[in-house]
């Protein structure tokens, strides 16, 4: 019921996260990120504790598939467990468990990874991936892009109720603090598909989430929610 991308962008080395649900409000518990650090999606039967833990392991050092293996040989219930990661060096990394929501898929490629779970077909997230890979422009359009790419190709089983972009990194020709905002394309009611309408999302500064974290790292968060029920 999720599918998701997590990216970097080379020449600015901000980090994004796009991600769509049938779940409401699927970015405030599912999307994770850290200036200078990385981004991280945990889904499926979410564990929200897993974005912070890789990030922290992360902040020390670890690599993001060196991350993502201390969490999947470490923490309960990982075979329910969907965790999607991509570091600073543009490393990324995909668990997951074999016990995961209908159908499953996940797609690597050049500074993202993707991956879905109760999805259309299993080729959702290596849809996502080849659409970063071929977009251009900010990061935000970017990722934005990705997800069009991922309804058009099927998308999950069931409606979309929920989308969220969280972006995080020094703007270049800006103090270090982020003020960038995403635009989330809007969902009509009873349609899968987002449509041509755009809402501004706000943009805050979120204080950090670890002593560890690496000086003037900055975050940010930049979510929507699209055509949600209750």
């Amino acid at each position: 019921m999720t599918f998701s991308i997590a990216a970097r962008c080379a020449k600015t080395g901000r980090f994004g996260i796009v991600i769509s649900s049938s779940s409401p409000a699927v970015a405030a518990r599912c999307a994770h990120a850290r200036g200078r650090v990385g981004a991280v999606c945990s889904q499926n039967v979410t564990d929200p504790r897993l974005g912070p833990a890789a990030l922290d392991l992360m902040a020390l050092g670890a690599s993001a598939p060196e991350a993502v293996q201390v969490l999947a040989g470490s923490r309960e219930h990982m075979e329910f467990r969907q965790v999607v990661a991509v570091d600073g060096r543009g490393r990324v990394a995909i668990h997951t468990g074999g016990r995961g929501l209908g159908i499953t898929g996940e797609a690597r490629g050049r500074d993202c990874a993707s991956a879905g779970n109760l999805l259309a077909h299993d080729g959702v997230p290596a849809a996502m991936v080849a659409a970063f890979e071929a977009a251009t422009g900010d990061l935000g359009d970017r990722l934005i892009a990705t997800l069009k790419a991922g309804l058009a190709s099927g998308g999950e089983a069931g409606p979309v109720h929920s989308a969220g972009l969280l972006m995080v990194g020094d703007v270049p020709g800006r103090s270090p603090t982020c003020g960038s905002t995403g635009t989330m394309p809007t969902r009509s009611a009873g349609s899968r598909r987002f449509g041509t309408s755009t809402s501004r999302s706000s943009t805050t500064t979120s204080p950090a989430r670890s002593t560890r974290r690496p000086p003037r790292a900055t975050a940010c968060r930049a979510t929507s929610e699209a055509g949600l029920r209750k």
